[in-house]
């Protein structure tokens, strides 16, 4: 496969040429020059190009969606041919939010590992949307309410999220008794988080407002919690320590997030998958089935 085809699927999933470069341990110049010489062999132009960031053309969206099908299935090759009678080896990538992630994935990889000694495996933690073809991603986990077309999901369990604030806060605030009592109160949630979808006693609620302090982190608004700032929602899997040490109290225990939030893993949707993205899915599996956040 021409090599300047990677380099355009990586242009694209990184989202600018400085990134690219980055990735792929070249200048952004040399990407540059590649992606013209790309650009020139088909004839067309594959992307706009601006100082912040990179946009498809149509004629670029159509040969993406055709690039990474191509390497797709070249990577579901490769697996065939070395899946050795189904062992486990070869390279993995996966995705995982940044806080659940660094709590409750990088602490188990050890008993992988050695249980899987020929996998080669990469660990990407964000917050942000993940494209797992575009950024070839072969598993990632997700905390939704359920999981993107074309893509084969599974639930390990359910987020759990509860209302919270720290003493010190409640205790100049008051605790509320109802759910209009939070209108007076400073409401902490990371962008795109409000308003709460909430579940009690009378069925689902939903509360809306502003952040008292807007944020793109979701672990900055545990921070501001903690903190004493406001009442967050939080999942239990994030501040389940901090509410059995009393550095957090609930706040309308009667009240939860929608149980349909969920944390899935998921891959991409196709014919052959690779023995190494089955071995660490039964792996998260066995890890999840009594949530270790709930022991």
């Amino acid at each position: 496969m021409d090599p300047d085809y990677s380099l355009f699927a990586e242009v694209v999933a990184a989202g600018s040429l400085s990134a690219a470069g980055r990735r792929l341990r070249i200048s952004s110049a040399m990407v540059s020059k590649r992606l013209a010489r790309l650009e020139r062999r088909l004839g067309t132009q594959l992307v706009h190009r601006t100082t912040r960031r990179l946009s498809l053309t149509p004629a670029g969206q159509g040969f993406h969606e055709d690039v990474v099908g191509i390497l797709a299935a070249i990577r579901a090759a490769e697996a065939r041919i070395s899946d050795n009678g189904g062992s486990a080896a070869g390279s993995l990538r996966v995705a995982a939010p940044t806080s659940f992630g660094r709590l409750y994935v990088a602490p188990y990889l050890k008993n992988f590992l050695d249980m899987h000694p020929r996998i080669d495996l990469q660990i990407d933690l964000s917050d942000g949307f993940t494209d797992l073809v575009g950024e070839r991603i072969d598993l990632v986990i997700r905390i939704a309410p359920e999981i993107g077309p074309g893509l084969v999901g599974h639930r390990l369990a359910t987020s759990r999220r509860i209302l919270c604030a720290a003493p010190a806060y409640l205790a100049g605030a008051g605790m509320p008794s109802s759910i209009d009592d939070l209108a007076g109160h400073c409401l902490l949630a990371a962008t795109d988080q409000l308003p709460w979808r909430l579940e009690g006693p009378g069925g689902a609620i939903v509360v809306d407002g502003r952040s008292h302090v807007r944020t793109n982190s979701s672990e900055v608004v545990r921070e501001l919690a903690l903190a004493g700032v406001g009442i967050a929602l939080r999942s239990l899997w994030d501040v389940g320590h901090d509410l059995a040490a009393g550095r957090l109290q609930r706040v309308l225990p009667d009240h939860e997030g929608s149980a349909a939030v969920g944390i899935f893993v998921a891959y991409p949707r196709a014919a052959f998958v690779p023995p190494a993205v089955t071995a660490f899915l039964e792996y998260l599996r066995g890890i999840y089935a009594v949530p270790p956040w709930e022991g």
